[in-house]
Formats: C-alpha cells, sequence, structure tokens
C-alpha cells in the first residue's frame, strides 16, 4: 500500500469521524474513487445514498427504527403475506365462499397471491444467476434472516412458494430491450438448466436469497414499476458492498441496509424503468439521445459515422443508462464506477459523459468498422480501463 494512498485513507477517516459530515467535502473525495479497506466504501454509499443522515449523533436511533421497518415488511409481506390475512389469523390454506382460488374479483386476496407469484418467479430466474463469473451470490450467507428460517414458521417462505408453485401454462415476456423469456409449461425449478443453482440446506441461505426477497419487497411496496428485469443488476453491487463489510455489526444488517439504499437510489433512476415515461425528459429516450447530442458536440466526425451505419443510440445506450453500466464491467469496476456516479454533484447526469468517453476511447475502432464490426464493439465493450474512462469522462463533463 503506497504512502499516498494510505495518506487517502486517513483523509477519508477524518471526513468521516466529524460529528456532523461535510458532505461536500466527502462527495469530493468519493468521486476520485473509495477506499475498499475498513469498510469505507460501504458507509460512503450509505450517506451518498440518502440513507444515513450527516448528522452521526441520528444515527443510532435512524437505524434500529429503519431496521425494524425492515422487520415488519419481512413479516407481512414474506412470512404472513397480506395484512387482512395476518390480522385475521387467515391462512392460505383456508377458503371461503367469499375468496377462493377461482374468485374472478380483482381485490381477491387469491388473485393477489397468484400476480404476486409472477412477479416472485421472474424475481427468481434473475437472480440465481446473478454475476454468474464470481461465486460469491451462490455462497451462504454469514447473517441468515432468522425470521425467515425460524423452523416454528408455519407460515410459508419465499423458497417455498418458488418450490411449491408450477407454471400452468407457456408464458412468453418480451422486455423493452427485446429480451425473450420463455417458460416452458409444467415446470418450475426445472427451468434451470442444471444443480449449479439448488438451495443450500435448511438453516442457510444463499446471497441470492437475499437479494430476491429484498426486490420482492420492493415490488410489493411499489406496484406501479413493481419489478423490471435489471433491478437485479441494480441491487447486487450495493448488496455485494454491505454484505462485505469488515465489520460484522453493519454487515449483520445488510439486507435492511440494501433495501432502503436501492429503493432511495431508484427514487432518483425509476424513470429509466416506466415504459410510459420513455419518451418524456425525464424518461430513457431522452437520456439516451442526450449521449449522441454530447458525441456530437464533442466529436462530429465519429457521430456523423454512426449515424451513416444507422447506429441508433438505443441500440447500445439503452442498457447502459438503466443499468448504470452494470452489465459493460467486471463487479469490482462497477464498483468503482458508481463512486463517482453517487458523488457527483448532478448526481447520475455523469453518466452522460462517461458513456459519451467511452465512445470516444473506441473512436479508431468505430471509424474503421463496417456496422456489424462496430454493433459487436459497442454490445460488448472491450475497454475494461475504468480509470480511462473516467478520467476522460470529467474532461468531457468539464469542457461541457
Amino acid at each position: 500500500m503506497s504512502s499516498s494512498y494510505k495518506n487517502r485513507i486517513q483523509e477519508f477517516k477524518a471526513t468521516l469521524s466529524e460529528q456532523k459530515i461535510d458532505l461536500k467535502a466527502l462527495c469530493e473525495l468519493c468521486f476520485s474513487g473509495i477506499p475498499c479497506e475498513g469498510g469505507i466504501r460501504a458507509l460512503c454509499w450509505k450517506i451518498l445514498l440518502n440513507y444515513l443522515p450527516p448528522d452521526q449523533a441520528l444515527w443510532e436511533t435512524f437505524l434500529k427504527k429503519q431496521r425494524d421497518l425492515y422487520a415488519q415488511f419481512l413479516r407481512e409481506m414474506i412470512i404472513q403475506p397480506g395484512i387482512a390475512k395476518a390480522n385475521l389469523g387467515v391462512s392460505r390454506e383456508d377458503v371461503t365462499l367469499e375468496d377462493h382460488p377461482l374468485n374472478p374479483n380483482p381485490d381477491s386476496r387469491w388473485n393477489t397471491y397468484f400476480k404476486d407469484n409472477e412477479v416472485l418467479l421472474q424475481i427468481d430466474k434473475d437472480v440465481r444467476r446473478l454475476y454468474p463469473d464470481m461465486a460469491f451470490f451462490q455462497r451462504p450467507t454469514d447473517f441468515p434472516c432468522q425470521l425467515i428460517l425460524d423452523p416454528q414458521n408455519e407460515y410459508e417462505t419465499l423458497r417455498r412458494r418458488v418450490e411449491q408453485t408450477t407454471l400452468k401454462a407457456q408464458t412468453v415476456n418480451r422486455n423493452r430491450s427485446g429480451v425473450t423469456n420463455v417458460s416452458s409449461p409444467g415446470k418450475a425449478l426445472n427451468l434451470y438448466p442444471s444443480n449449479e443453482y439448488e438451495v443450500l440446506p435448511n438453516g442457510c441461505e444463499a446471497h441470492w436469497e437475499v437479494v430476491e426477497r429484498i426486490l420482492f419487497i420492493y415490488a410489493k411496496l411499489n406496484p406501479g414499476i413493481a419489478y423490471v428485469q435489471g433491478m437485479n443488476e441494480i441491487v447486487g453491487p450495493i448488496y455485494y458492498t454491505f454484505a462485505t463489510d469488515p465489520n460484522s455489526q453493519w454487515k449483520e444488517h445488510a439486507e435492511a441496509d440494501t433495501f432502503f439504499c436501492f429503493t432511495n437510489l431508484m427514487s432518483e433512476n425509476r424513470d429509466n424503468f416506466i415504459k410510459s415515461l420513455d419518451d418524456s425528459q425525464c424518461g430513457i429516450t431522452f437520456k439516451m439521445e442526450s449521449v449522441f447530442s454530447k458525441l456530437k458536440e464533442k466529436d462530429t466526425e465519429l457521430y456523423m459515422r454512426l449515424q451513416e451505419q444507422n447506429i441508433k443510440p438505443q441500440y447500445f445506450t439503452f442498457r447502459w443508462l438503466t443499468l448504470l453500466l452494470s452489465q459493460e464491467f467486471l463487479l469490482p469496476d462497477v464498483i468503482r464506477i458508481w463512486d463517482s456516479l453517487f458523488s457527483d454533484q448532478d448526481r447520475f447526469e455523469f453518466l452522460i459523459p462517461v458513456c459519451c468517453a467511452m465512445l470516444t476511447l473506441i473512436r479508431d475502432q468505430l471509424l474503421a468498422g463496417d456496422f456489424t464490426t462496430n454493433m459487436r464493439l459497442l454490445q460488448d465493450y472491450p475497454i475494461s480501463d475504468v480509470h480511462a474512462i473516467l478520467t476522460k469522462a470529467k474532461e468531457l463533463q468539464d469542457s461541457l
């Protein structure tokens, strides 16, 4: 560890030790990258994502309140689905004339239950394959949720619901990025190609199961957006950062803290996931076109080349922008990029110059390539040096 890096760690520690943290000073430090030692990044992200207040005197009370609230969500939405069922003492097996599985009433608890299962199955498929190039999400967590794994718990958990659910008919879903998911009839867990994603023994749970709970509860609390494919890629880096915190007192509550930080992050980016807002000024189409308009300002030749080849921004920037580049780089590099995105004074406006920088750094290849070659380059971005990308992005931001 170099002396300059040690000095940088000391700068962070000094800033974070203040009774009232100077947010501007912290953001300036974080923009150039946060040290991973000592749980510094996990703590900084909680502050940058507007979870922890700047006044440290408030932390203990605030954290207890939030973590208790999350435990309440677990009880009401997973352990005892539906407040009414919990209050009335109605179990899933109790079928009455007023509410039974074939009841066509959209307000039926059963109707809600079946709709929730559709969302759950999509989440389940996505989180099982989260960051397949690393083993972390398949490994057991050090702090399995005791509320969920309580052997005395007579209610369903998400694990049981997925195991018990059988898809009755073939389902085909196409998302906005053109990905089609086909579920064969009469299969549930057999959808998975191998035993690589089998659940762990009773009493244990994998990290992906924790992410699944976070996303399911988010979908329940936000019915207007629910769950959209790709959200798993956004919650993953946050959870990984918190669940690998060397401080066990923070690590133990990684699930609850991740949920609230993810919720705050989505509040700033949820418009990207709402199709009805695509063409509005806050929607994803406007942001995709912003990348090309900024590119035109800085590199007209490259912009014209992409235009001549009819390479439209939605062919590749849709994924870059909606998923905050989480699929373009390895997880450590994604986390480094997010240090800058979270701490930029214009928040996620910095993502636009980052995308422009990614284009200009491969300009020679793009100018020389044909349509097919260039589409391969853009959909499988070749540069892994995120420091060079962020440096170029900062130059572009300052000049713009």
